[in-house]
């Protein structure tokens, strides 16, 4: 990761996270990515249940900025894309 990042948008773990030692670089990706978090330096915005169970694996889950369980609805909201749940609570607002 680019240490002038200020924010990460991750979707997907790094491998076979489920297997050691193939979980190597995405505990070491999750690890960095929340120290830096909490250092104040970097927005982390996670999506996906493999990305949460990924850096639940990691022991770092709590400290990332924002977690969402939706993987593919996660991307087509990023992506701008008006998701019917959403659409119907910005109605109601």
């Amino acid at each position: 990761m680019d240490r002038q990042a200020s924010t990460l948008v991750w979707n997907g773990p790094l491998g076979a996270f489920e297997i050691t030692p193939f979980d190597t670089a995405t505990v070491a990706a999750a690890k960095f990515a929340a120290e830096q978090t909490k250092a104040g330096k970097l927005t982390s915005v996670a999506g996906g249940g493999d990305t949460v169970a990924a850096l639940n694996h990691a022991g770092v889950a709590e400290d990332f900025t924002y977690i969402s369980t939706a993987g593919g609805a996660f991307l087509e909201w990023m992506e701008g894309k008006e998701l019917p749940g959403v659409a119907v609570l910005s109605k109601t607002a």
